[in-house]
């Protein structure tokens, strides 16, 4: 992803892009995932997908994250698959501080992060379903790096775009990712454009029948 077309997802809200993914019948729009810390920052990029096992008998290789942090590119985003546990840690700050002078954007977790402190620290975006202290040593490994995953209900490949912030997390097919783009942008404007009547003084009932919201999806 350049510059010039994350900065056009970043303009843009989770809710933008669920709505166009509706309008379009594609799926991407997660829950529970929400930043794990107040004044994390809203991130956009493509995926770098992990998924994680529990551990036993056969062991990881590697610290889970690290190939992911090696593979990512400045302006990628991790997007870990823990299948939502909560018991367990699977990023911290170690691997925060790695991927941050990576370059990655941000990391989003279907699971549960710890050392937030040290994400904060850095400024380093983590999207979670919670925190926790216990280590992941002994209780998870990573079972593949860039792979296809499943996260948070939605199937997310490696190179899918994420854009994340307050309201969420959300992901865009790779092959739909320009008309989704075009279409979350439409919404937008038209959902300026309400605002904007709204504080020249037109009531709610005015600026609703003039849009149409409720058919605005269709449209």
């Amino acid at each position: 992803m350049d510059k010039r077309t994350q900065e056009r997802l970043l303009r843009l809200s989770t809710t933008n892009v669920s709505d166009a993914l509706d309008a379009l019948g594609l799926k991407g729009s997660t829950y529970g995932i929400r930043p794990i810390y107040e004044g994390a920052g809203k991130i956009a990029g493509n995926a770098v997908t992990v998924k994680m096992t529990a551990a036993g008998e056969t062991k990881g290789k590697v610290h889970l994250g690290i190939q992911a942090i090696e593979a990512a590119e400045p302006g990628d985003v991790i997007v870990i698959d823990n299948g939502g546990r909560l018991d367990t840690s699977c990023w911290g700050g170690i691997l925060a501080n790695g991927a941050s002078l990576k370059g990655v954007s941000g990391v989003v977790i279907d699971g549960a992060c710890r050392d937030v402190d040290d994400c904060v620290e850095i400024k380093f975006p983590v999207y979670a379903r919670g925190s926790v202290v216990a280590t992941a040593r002994g209780r998870i490994m990573e079972e593949s790096t860039n792979s296809m995953i499943q996260f948070g209900g939605v199937q997310v490949r490696p190179g899918d775009a994420v854009l994340a912030d307050r309201s969420g997390v959300v992901f865009i097919p790779q092959e739909h990712f320009e008309r989704v783009l075009e279409k979350a942008e439409s919404l937008f404007e038209q959902e300026e454009a309400m605002i904007a009547d709204l504080k020249a003084g037109m009531s709610s009932l005015e600026v609703d029948q003039k849009y149409s919201y409720e058919n605005m999806l269709k449209k």
